[in-house]
């Protein structure tokens, strides 16, 4: 992950031409709970109910 300034008006150029699936990403991958839920999901291997809960949550699937 990037840790540019979020306080530079040059770090978030490339925001304007973002479809709204790309400014989505950029939310959650600053977004602590977000990283917490994926981990949470994903090791050591996915339960059913919490990639029920993770869809619910964050409008997400993956597939395998």
């Amino acid at each position: 992950m990037s840790h540019s300034d979020w306080r530079s008006t040059h770090a978030y150029d490339r925001a304007r031409d973002l479809e709204p699936s790309g400014f989505a990403w950029e939310y959650l991958r600053r977004n602590p709970d977000y990283h917490r839920d994926y981990r949470n999901l994903a090791y050591p291997k996915p339960d059913p109910a919490l990639a029920a809960a993770f869809r619910s949550r964050w409008g997400l699937s993956f597939r395998g």
